[in-house]
């Protein structure tokens, strides 16, 4: 990997570009969800600075949106409003931290152990399964938008070539807003009256118990999610990162970013694959330059023009998009099983998983007083606890 043979110059340059690859997915979330775009760019900068200074600089990633929160961000807020939806999500650091706690006294070993691929591949399937409905309400206000977007997203998908097949999102997005101006139904007068610079739209969230046993469970999957990643990382730039600065380290350095994200009103933030992949095409694995893509996210979030013209896409547009995401979430969830070879002719194993997806899809909730668990977070834990107390056959 080539790190000091860039200038100065050079860095600011392959740092933007970084950007421009998580750009799309850390924009897509917050229009999602109801957030202000403007905070996800500033927490995914301030969160990846984070990170990097809880991680001594040495491991080159970029934190942006995640996907994984978008279902129980909705329902949170359904339920508890945006202020207490927020607070719960900042105890999704909590739990980061705990891992990492458990991770630095037992390895691991431990984690998987407690969250094996027969209860996270489920889950996962679960936040991809539970957002289908909601991906073609989006595009049903306008098909044939939503029918350029998807297409685009997924031709790009295919036959992209270098940096291009990096950002099918962004691509999806710039194509099916293109066509929406085309067809008149863009209107720039917010553009037109927003100020050149401004502050994101910050929300303070509000102290809520009932939001935080309601999102805490969630975080099991993106915890996966994140070793995945470090371990991905590891390949991509021939270092060792799990050892050093040491996997309970990322794991507080996401945990930590997370945090401070919720608190400034923007969603959770998870490491980017899009990003490493990026890297593993330039081949530039320094972290400065990671840094370089943080700064310009801050930058960029204090643009009032850019935040104006975010919130003018077409949720049709949108929905074109998400047909294509959240299947593909689901997808990752059924290849995560594959790939760790679990046997769903074991009865056990179709127990478990059987019921993490009929109470998640079928949104089950237990609810004591204003206390309510239900969704993904009910159907993680209740695959946690199966996984805990079922009996294994011999031969496992």
């Amino acid at each position: 990997m080539k790190n000091n043979q860039l200038s100065p110059l050079q860095k600011t340059i392959v740092g933007a570009q970084f950007l421009f690859v998580a750009f799309g997915a850390t924009v897509l979330v917050p229009l999602l969800v109801g957030l202000d775009p403007s905070v996800a760019l500033l927490a995914a900068g301030v969160g990846t600075l984070i990170f990097h200074l809880i991680t001594k600089g040495k491991v080159p990633v970029f934190l942006g949106s995640s996907f994984a929160f978008i279902a129980p961000i909705i329902k949170a807020t359904e339920l508890f409003g945006l202020p207490g939806a927020l607070s719960g999500l900042v105890a999704v650091g909590a739990v980061y931290g705990i891992m990492s706690a458990l991770i630095r006294l037992r390895g691991v070993g431990f984690i998987t152990r407690l969250f094996p691929p027969v209860v996270v591949g489920p889950v996962i399937m679960l936040i991809g399964l539970s957002l289908a409905g909601t991906g073609v309400s989006m595009a049903k206000s306008n098909w044939t938008l939503a029918i350029i977007a998807l297409l685009t997203t997924v031709v790009v998908s295919l036959f992209g070539k270098g940096l291009l097949r990096l950002i099918p999102i962004f691509a999806g997005i710039v194509v099916g807003y293109i066509a929406s101006i085309l067809f008149g139904v863009v209107d720039f007068q917010t553009v037109v009256e927003a100020p050149w610079f401004a502050w994101p739209a910050f929300v303070r969230p509000d102290f809520c118990w009932e939001a935080i046993i309601f999102m805490a469970p969630v975080a099991i999957a993106p915890v996966i999610e994140h070793i995945g990643d470090i371990y991905a990382i590891n390949e991509v730039t021939g270092k060792d990162y799990v050892t050093d600065p040491g996997l309970h380290r990322t794991m507080l350095g996401d945990g930590l970013a997370c945090a401070a994200s919720s608190l400034l009103g923007g969603p959770p933030v998870t490491t980017y694959s899009e990003v490493t992949g990026a890297i593993s095409l330039t081949k530039i694995a320094d972290p400065a330059v990671i840094r370089i893509a943080a700064v310009f996210g801050i930058l960029f979030s204090v643009l009032g023009k850019v935040s104006a013209l975010l919130k003018t896409i077409p949720e049709s547009v949108l929905g074109g998009i998400m047909l294509l995401l959240f299947g593909t979430i689901a997808s990752v969830g059924v290849n995560s099983l594959v790939k760790n070879k679990v046997d769903m002719g074991n009865t056990r194993n179709l127990v478990i998983a059987s019921l993490i997806l009929t109470l998640g899809i079928g949104g089950a909730e237990i609810t004591c007083g204003r206390f309510v668990i239900g969704g993904i977070g009910l159907a993680a834990l209740v695959g946690v606890f199966l996984n805990l107390v079922l009996p294994r056959s011999k031969d496992e």
